[in-house]
C-alpha cells in the first residue's frame, strides 16, 4: 500500500504569550500588564511588582505616581484545572483618584 501525504495544515494548540519580567525586576515580584483606566485607556506596559497588592495601594510607573483601582487574575481552564493565565493592574494617576473619591462624596451628600 501506498502512503497518503495529507495537504491539510496540522492544528496546533494556540499558546498564551509569556509575560516575562526583566533580571531587574524579577526580584520584585509577579509581572502584571498595567492599564491607565482614565478615558482613553492607556496601555503602560508590563511591569514587576509583589503579588500582594491591593485596590488603594500606590505605585510608581516611569516616575509618575499611580493609584491600583482594580487587580485582575486571570484563570484558564486546562485538562480539568484551572492554571493562572495573567494579571493586570488598573491604576489612575494619584490626582485623578483623589479627585473620583472627593466626586463620589459629593454624591452621596445630594
Amino acid at each position: 500500500m501506498a502512503a497518503t501525504v495529507s495537504s491539510f495544515p496540522t492544528l496546533r494548540k494556540r499558546q498564551s504569550p509569556q509575560i516575562v519580567c526583566r533580571k531587574k525586576d524579577k526580584e520584585k515580584g509577579d509581572p502584571y500588564k498595567v492599564i491607565e483606566i482614565t478615558p482613553p485607556p492607556k496601555n503602560l506596559g508590563i511591569r514587576c511588582f509583589p503579588s500582594n497588592l491591593q485596590c488603594g495601594e500606590s505605585v510608581t510607573i516611569e516616575g509618575k505616581a499611580y493609584t491600583i483601582s482594580a487587580v485582575t487574575l486571570r484563570y484558564q481552564l486546562r485538562r480539568g484545572k484551572y492554571e493562572p493565565r495573567d494579571k493586570r493592574l488598573d491604576v489612575l494617576s494619584t490626582g485623578r483618584y483623589i479627585l473620583n473619591l472627593y466626586f463620589d462624596s459629593l454624591l452621596q451628600q445630594s
